[in-house]
């Protein structure tokens, strides 16, 4: 019922602030990156727009929409860094549309052995890759999920921290580092590395990717039908192709 009711909100908006063809532009997660160029496509076919990504930390995202960057829609990894720019966005089209899980990734041809997170601390495992685990959503839910199996004091002197759950996935890649976690739906589009340990669901921290319109976004109406698109059936398709999971709460 919630996404009935956006969805038939979005299309009132879209139609009363009718706009001619234009830009769009959309801060979204990094992990978001491959769902999201694919959507892009799909939304300028349909309406002619075209859509401007801005792809990195939602951390990042969020500090640069409170300092005034030019931003239609923002699309983040977590509730925390949407709840930054609470007084920016249009509350009523705030919706947590997607979930994740994490997953322990090695090099493709890494002879580690890990079974369990335990294992990361390892002698092997000299370094570990995170997305900054103070500020970067995936780095975030990483640190919670490695407190909570009291873990995270004899793995935090092994981290080495990215700007963003892309810059670990690389590392992992170059061999730079021994093992990394990352989401689920970045192992999958790597074939550089392999999935060593995946989290289990009822183990991992809540994952939440809220979407919204920012209130003084330059094509609001553009802004509207990319969002429609977004919650749509085959909006959701993509984004289940890639492996992202519904958001908490729903199927």
């Amino acid at each position: 019922m919630k996404i009935c009711r956006l969805l038939l909100g979005l299309t009132v908006l879209s139609l009363v602030s009718f706009a001619r063809a234009g830009e769009v532009t959309v801060f979204a997660a990094a992990s978001l990156s491959d769902a999201m160029n694919e959507l892009a496509a799909l939304d300028q076919k349909g309406t002619g727009d075209t859509v401007r990504l801005n792809l990195a930390a939602s951390s990042t995202l969020a500090v640069q929409i409170k300092a005034g960057a030019p931003a239609d829609l923002f699309f983040s990894a977590d509730e925390a860094s949407m709840d930054k720019v609470a007084g920016l966005i249009d509350p009523a089209s705030r919706h947590s549309v997607l979930s994740n899980t994490l997953v322990i990734v090695i090099p493709a041809d890494s002879p580690l052995k890990i079974s369990s997170a335990a294992d990361l601390g390892k002698p092997e495992v000299r370094r570990l890759a995170l997305a900054d685990p103070q500020t970067v959503p995936a780095g975030v839910y990483a640190k919670q999920y490695l407190e909570k199996l009291k873990l995270w004091t004899a793995v935090a002197g092994k981290v080495v921290a990215t700007e963003n759950v892309r810059a670990t996935l690389a590392a992992v890649e170059s061999g730079n580092a021994e093992a990394g976690i990352v989401y689920k739906t970045d192992a999958l589009i790597s074939k550089k590395v392999r999935v060593a340990f995946a989290v289990p669901l009822a183990d991992g921290p809540v994952i939440s990717y809220p979407v919204a319109l920012v209130k003084d976004g330059k094509n609001p109406a553009g802004a509207a039908k990319f969002l429609a698109l977004l919650v749509s059936p085959e909006g959701r398709a993509v984004f289940e192709k890639y492996g992202f999971r519904p958001a908490p709460g729903t199927r």
